[in-house]
């Protein structure tokens, strides 16, 4: 009607303007059509991480929250990783990763700050060593950019050899100290420049920025890794707090990001992290402070003291399968139990802080080779160590919390493996029955109906427990006359 109505001069115009008007609502309708599909793709997108993190019991909390990888290469195509980096975790026979490393290695490569807890044995090691390499990119000469704190020597060395392994052909310097004054002399030269990555424990670092003027710098530090960071935490002789803040104060750099790994969820640590990190996001896997679903576990009563010697030897009798983790309180009980076994015609050694360094040492390699089949130890061993195939646990001094036992029974059944725990329990250790039954329960493991009617423990009480263990008869079959006797006789 209107093309009629007008005269053939506007014609053309006319026509124009009509095609335009159509090619303005197709363009709408094309506009709404796409918008209708990339609503279904990001609800699809969603699905498909919600179902990811359900499956493999990743709980994640914070802000703009990064999405989970399914497998390593991934990071290829969405990160742009070093292809001799991703070759060398192919190689080392990770093939896929561990829900821990899914969500936090996207979480570190975000350059976010992060509180992770995931069970023993579940590749938290390799869940920031990935991005921390991947971030650096190459070896450069600023001196410390990486800095991996952990509670003991022997996790240190583990996390070291673990880096070095991953990393080989890149170029990167990754050191570690093993003895303060020479590493004194070392960072005090030019020399420190020549390093990237430095893993260590509190009390070597301590002694090095104490010095005047401090041995080593810190202040291009651009990744601070804090593991076990709930031991690290704790309060009086057996924790690590004050060291932890000096720490924290020598990394400088504007560029420095944190992150937390550890077994278990402290709440005072994640308080801490809340107030002190920078929009933090804390990932942790499965039900918390929960252990690990593959590993049998077993409560036994015995009595008495005498009764716990009595059941090592009934289970050495039984025959066992080594290599065995043999857990007790304190250092002399260790060696008093070491003495006590040393005559059963089994191969046993002990581990503690009174050893040296390298006794210390050549104890765990002696024990990894399989030539020692029983080794007994104190409770700080339980931080991180990974033993391949240990198959059992035994604990003979009952642990003083539910997190202690975590981690002593996450000696066993890593890494997918089956593995078995045994508890010694007597009289005395009635009042901190509850909070380990509760967890042997949620592992699905049976527990006595009578020991579920026990009263739960006070905060208050729980602490006093901690800092003091119960004191507890001296591990001996040789009669009190024979032993005075003996003494009087020195």
């Amino acid at each position: 009607k209107i093309i009629l109505e007008i005269t053939s001069e506007e014609e053309g115009s006319t026509i124009q303007w009509i095609s335009s008007v159509e090619a303005k609502i197709e363009d709408k309708k094309v506009k709404k059509e796409n918008k209708l599909t990339s609503g279904k793709l990001e609800l699809i997108r969603k699905e498909k991480i919600n179902f990811l993190r359900n499956k493999h019991k990743i709980h994640i909390q914070g802000t703009d929250l990064p999405d989970p990888i399914a497998t390593f290469q991934q990071l290829e195509q969405e990160y742009k990783i070093n292809s001799r980096l991703l070759q060398n975790i192919l190689d080392s026979g990770f093939q896929t990763p561990t829900p821990i490393q899914m969500q936090a290695i996207p979480v570190m490569l975000h350059g976010r700050e992060l509180l992770a807890s995931a069970p023993t044995g579940s590749g938290k090691t390799l869940a920031f060593s990935i991005p921390i390499l991947m971030q650096l990119k190459q070896p450069t000469n600023k001196g410390f950019r990486a800095l991996i704190i952990s509670p003991t020597r022997e996790l240190a060395s583990q996390t070291h050899r673990e880096l070095v392994k991953i990393s080989e052909g890149m170029g990167f310097r990754i050191h570690m100290i093993h003895k303060a004054a020479i590493a004194a002399k070392k960072f005090g030269s030019k020399s420190s420049k020549k390093f990237d990555i430095l893993v260590t424990t509190p009390n070597r670092l301590i002694y090095l920025l104490k010095r005047d003027p401090p041995g080593i710098d810190l202040t291009s530090v651009e990744w601070l890794v804090v593991d076990e960071s709930d031991k690290l935490f704790e309060d009086g002789k057996t924790g690590f707090r004050d060291q932890l803040a000096s720490i924290f104060l020598a990394c400088t750099s504007h560029k420095v990001r944190r992150a937390m790994f550890s077994a278990t969820f402290a709440y005072d640590v994640e308080q801490w992290c809340k107030l002190n990190l920078d929009n933090v996001i804390t990932v942790s896997i499965g039900a918390r402070n929960s252990a690990v679903e593959t590993v049998e576990q077993e409560l036994l009563f015995v009595g008495s003291e005498t009764g716990k010697l009595l059941a090592m030897r009934e289970l050495i009798k039984k025959g066992f399968n080594p290599p065995v983790l043999v857990f007790v309180q304190s250092i002399e009980r260790a060696k008093e139990l070491f003495h006590e076994l040393i005559y059963e015609g089994i191969n046993v050694d002990v581990i503690h802080a009174d050893r040296t360094q390298e006794q210390r040492d050549n104890t765990v390699q002696s024990f990894r080779a399989g030539k020692i089949w029983v080794l007994i130890c104190t409770a700080l061993l339980a931080r991180g160590i990974d033993f391949k195939g240990v198959n059992l646990v035994i604990n003979y001094d009952f642990p003083t919390s539910s997190v202690e036992y975590i981690h002593r029974i996450g000696r066993t059944g890593r890494a997918g493996h089956k593995g078995k725990a045994v508890t010694f329990f007597t009289e005395d250790d009635k009042p901190l029955l509850r909070s380990v039954a509760n967890v042997i329960q949620q592992a699905g493991c049976p527990v006595p109906e009578y020991i579920k009617g026990f009263q739960k423990l006070l905060s208050k009480q729980k602490k006093k427990m901690i800092k003091k263990p119960l004191q507890r008869e001296s591990i001996s079959t040789t009669p009190k006359y024979f032993l005075e006797k003996a003494k009087d006789k020195r």
